[in-house]
């Protein structure tokens, strides 16, 4: 086996490279919720063409970018953030990285210009694993699971060398 780290929430999971699924195509994805119950996360490097603004009435000058989270409930918006100290809400997946919140202040403080690109991003759907599911394809090598990875890279502007950094910070074997 490739990778022998169980997945866990807060981690990033890394596509292999010739993955066949194009929804999951050299996709890193960061987890949310790894529990009994599944797990949910979101594609930090798939961009949407367009932005918060066009979405979202009460962000129109907001040019922020959107990314696809995954295919599943893809007419809903999530995000993720680095601002507790601002938003005083969602959910902590790991060190400076929340998952949701209150969304009408987050727009709100984005407006006002409180809150950065690089401390926030947007997803339309998310990715989604039944109980064991993703366990499963990991064990035959779809996915190689990260725990190491600096926060910079959640909220990286540039999206698209993320799965190579993503595939470098596995080391070299």
């Amino acid at each position: 086996m490739f990778n022998e780290l169980d997945p866990k929430t807060g981690c990033l999971l890394i596509s292999e490279p010739f993955m066949l699924d194009p929804n999951f195509e050299r996709s890193v994805i960061l987890l949310c919720n790894h529990d009994a119950e599944g797990t949910l996360g979101f594609i930090l490097n798939k961009k949407v063409v367009g932005c918060v603004g066009d979405l979202v009435k009460e962000m129109a000058t907001c040019s922020f970018p959107l990314h696809i989270g995954g295919p599943v409930a893809q007419n809903e918006l999530f995000f993720i953030h680095s601002r507790f100290d601002l938003l005083l809400s969602g959910d902590e997946i790991r060190e400076n990285i929340y998952f949701g919140g209150d969304p009408e202040l987050l727009f709100s403080l984005v407006n006002q210009g409180k809150i950065k690109e690089d401390e926030v991003k947007f997803f339309l759907g998310y990715s989604g694993w039944q109980l064991a599911q993703l366990e499963s394809e990991i064990k035959v090598n779809s996915w190689a699971v990260q725990n190491k990875f600096p926060t910079a890279l959640v909220f990286e502007k540039d999206t698209e060398p993320l799965w190579k950094q993503a595939v470098i910070g596995l080391g070299a074997k």
